[in-house]
């Protein structure tokens, strides 16, 4: 931003119609700046940001989990998530395995060439979050993070 307010950055002539209004378009851009500064460190190592989710899904769970259960703890929706998980697969990234008590059930497990990806990736992930949130305290982040969440929760509600 150039510093001014999001009206003038925006080149708006009329005020916002409300703050509601002015702080959903501000969390919109922001939201848009971050993924796009992140889709290009991503693309970085031939990854999308949904792809890099899954693999951090996978190793934060430290076992293979079923497909619905990734999708359901995607930071963003993806509506393909199969041809997500084959797109991995075919990079070596990820491999599908048969539950032996149930052999219709296919769980998703990181492989040694995810992990070592996403170890590459840490460091890089950790810097950009906090470039991008430099100009904030401590104190701001931490109040920004409970705002967020309080946000997501009745967002959640009105679905």
């Amino acid at each position: 931003m150039s510093g001014g307010s999001l009206q003038a950055d925006l080149k708006k002539r009329e005020p916002f119609a409300s703050g509601e209004q002015e702080a959903m378009i501000g969390l919109w851009r922001v939201s848009d700046w971050s993924m796009n500064r992140f889709g290009a460190l991503f693309r970085e190592f031939e990854l999308t940001s949904s792809q890099y989710n899954v693999l951090r899904i996978l190793r934060g769970a430290g076992e293979p989990l079923p497909v619905q259960e990734i999708s359901s703890r995607m930071i963003q929706p993806v509506p393909a998530m199969t041809g997500l998980v084959d797109r991995l697969e075919k990079a070596l990234l990820v491999e599908r395995r048969r539950i032996a008590e149930d052999r219709r059930v296919i769980h998703v497990a990181i492989t040694k060439k995810g992990e070592a990806v996403l170890k590459k990736l840490d460091k890089p992930v950790v810097e950009l979050h906090e470039r991008l949130m430099a100009s904030l305290t401590k104190g701001e982040v931490k109040q920004l993070a409970g705002l967020m969440e309080k946000l997501a929760g009745k967002i959640r509600g009105c679905e």
